[in-house]
């Protein structure tokens, strides 16, 4: 058994305990990729990060992004708290008020902006659905089909089928069937919220598929949805996302669009230090 550094960050809040919980090991060149899943199938935590050296000479650090089923090649809040947890442990960089990570999908720069950091979308292939798949998915949410204003798989590293309904609350009344969930795919859902609030949209990510029923706030998805939208003309080039809201969280995703590149941003708070025996 060997002693690894070990950080545990809730990631898009500025409050501990309302953002999305990341489990972060410190110097785990020596781990294996069983030691590696092992550890994130224990920690029971949507994703579970490595911290390594990088291959790349432009990068800062390297990361593998592990869930409870599998490995990830990018995923959003791993990215952030990976960031953060770095950082805090010492981690200098290259370029003062930049950090480049390098992951499965290559290297992702991220912007850091006073208490808040934001990665720079990867790019997303985005197709269409299946009209008898999305039949199936909206009968597994609950959702009538008349709520329904878009649907398109994206794809940044993780393959989300994405739904755009008509509002916010539509979105917060989903109570999904898992079990019918888990066998059709991983499934994003977003709607506006009315003008005037803090928070533009309202997203709820659903992925049993790889063992975790509901995401509470999911930056790779924030991220292919953002470039969906906005893309396509639906959604302004700056706005707030919240998610997490039906598992009492709090998450706020900051978006914006500068030039061809969408950024995803928000705050990381570390809640436990210490280390961890693997």
């Amino acid at each position: 058994m060997t002693r690894f550094a070990f950080t545990q960050v809730d990631v898009f809040t500025d409050t501990p305990l309302r953002g999305n919980p990341l489990a972060v090991v410190h110097g785990a060149d020596a781990l294996s990729d069983a030691q590696m899943q092992a550890f994130a199938r224990w920690t029971n935590l949507s994703e579970t990060s490595f911290l390594l050296r990088p291959t790349s000479n432009e990068a800062d650090y390297r990361v593998r992004i592990f869930t409870p089923g599998g490995e990830l090649p990018f995923a959003g809040h791993p990215t952030l708290g990976s960031c953060h947890a770095w950082l805090e442990r010492g981690g200098v960089t290259q370029t003062p008020g930049r950090v480049v990570q390098q992951c499965g999908v290559g290297l992702v720069p991220i912007r850091l902006d006073a208490n808040r950091a934001a990665f720079a979308a990867p790019a997303s292939r985005s197709e269409p659905v299946d009209d008898a798949l999305l039949t199936r998915v909206l009968a597994a949410l609950g959702v009538a089909r008349e709520r329904l204003r878009a649907a398109r798989w994206l794809d940044n590293g993780p393959k989300w089928l994405s739904l755009l309904l008509d509002d916010a609350a539509s979105v917060l009344a989903i109570a999904p069937d898992h079990a019918a969930l888990k066998g059709l795919a991983k499934v994003g859902v977003i709607a506006p919220h009315a003008p005037g609030g803090d928070c533009h949209y309202e997203v709820r990510a659903f992925a049993a598929a790889v063992g975790i029923p509901e995401d509470p706030v999911t930056g790779s998805l924030n991220a292919s949805l953002a470039q969906w939208l906005i893309g396509e003309g639906i959604a302004p080039a700056r706005y707030v996302a919240a998610q997490g809201t039906c598992l009492g969280r709090a998450g706020r995703v900051f978006i914006e669009q500068e030039g061809d590149t969408v950024w995803v941003g928000g705050g990381s708070v570390s809640c436990i230090r210490g280390e961890v025996e693997l």
